[in-house]
């Protein structure tokens, strides 16, 4: 039975490592929240104090972590990467900027393990599915030794490049679009607000046009609502289109909407809305458009 570590059992982390243990993997977890572990646990896992510890004697260790600096710690300064079995693969499935991911995975092979850049896409709904895209980048022998593992958390693996930092440059790409769709369709939407015509007929209208995109049909209705559920916040933009500028400026590629979108997202998280549904990036519009 292959052992794999998970670090990082957040609101998609946990239920892609109670994924793995449905699958017939032995699961050992960590987490700064004890309930994470214990919800791990009680799905048939375990859970460890340490990343050190999750990382005892794992042929794979999965990273579920909040961001680049994050995974350097838990892989160099934690200990995991040295508590991996010798020859153990490193998967990162986080959303991280490209150069980082590059440097980060030549550090992890100079140790002798193996590196898989494999950020994910389909949010907290996929994760519970096992439904996730996951935009893996690494040597084709490297991905076909973890595969099984990838797929027993997303129905949708992609191979997108040999080398680790083309998996995070898809996944900036993805996330360009994402972030411009959601803002475009706050503007729309706030226009309706503006001019006091029935949002639900306009909602009705454009979501069935040329006009709709799969964020306005999915983020458009939340728009309308005081205080909407939350499935991804506006802080989680702010930091992946902050990634995919950062990507832009290393590509010297110029990227004007995925800018105007990340100051869109910044201005609604500053007035106090980073934790609220990414659908509230309409919140900025509402300010700057003076909508009661």
């Amino acid at each position: 039975m292959t052992q794999i570590g998970f670090v990082g059992l957040g609101s998609m982390g946990l239920p892609m490592a109670k994924n793995l243990v449905a699958a017939g993997f032995a699961v050992t977890g960590t987490d700064i929240r004890t309930d994470a572990g214990a919800a791990l646990e009680a799905a048939g896992g375990k859970a460890a104090a340490t990343v050190a510890a999750a990382a005892s004697g794992a042929e794979v260790l999965v990273l579920m972590v909040v961001n680049i600096d994050q995974a350097r710690s838990v892989l160099f300064d934690d200990g995991a990467l040295a508590a991996m079995t010798p020859g153990g693969t490193v998967c990162l499935m986080s959303t991280c900027p490209p150069g980082a991911v590059e440097a980060l995975a030549a550090k992890v092979e100079a140790e002798g393990r193996s590196f898989v850049d494999c950020p994910v896409s389909g949010g907290v709904a996929g994760a519970i599915a096992a439904s996730l895209s996951i935009m893996a980048a690494c040597p084709a022998p490297v991905l076909e030794k973890v595969r099984p593992v990838l797929a027993a958390m997303g129905d949708k693996l992609f191979h997108v490049g040999e080398t680790p930092g083309q998996g995070a440059v898809v996944k900036s790409i993805n996330q360009l679009l994402c972030g411009v769709h959601l803002a475009a369709a706050a503007e729309a939407l706030s226009l309706g607000m503006k001019v006091g015509v029935d949002m639900d007929v306009l909602l009705q209208i454009v979501g069935g046009s040329a006009a709709s995109s799969w964020m306005l049909r999915d983020r458009g209705p939340r728009m309308l609502e005081e205080a909407p559920g939350i499935t991804s916040t506006v802080d989680i933009f702010v930091k992946d289109l902050g990634i995919v500028m950062e990507a832009g400026r290393d590509a010297k590629a110029a990227l004007p909407l995925a800018a105007m979108a990340h100051q869109l997202f910044l201005s609604a998280s500053g007035a106090g809305d980073g934790a609220a549904d990414d659908s509230q990036v309409i919140s900025a519009y509402r300010r700057i458009n003076a909508i009661g």
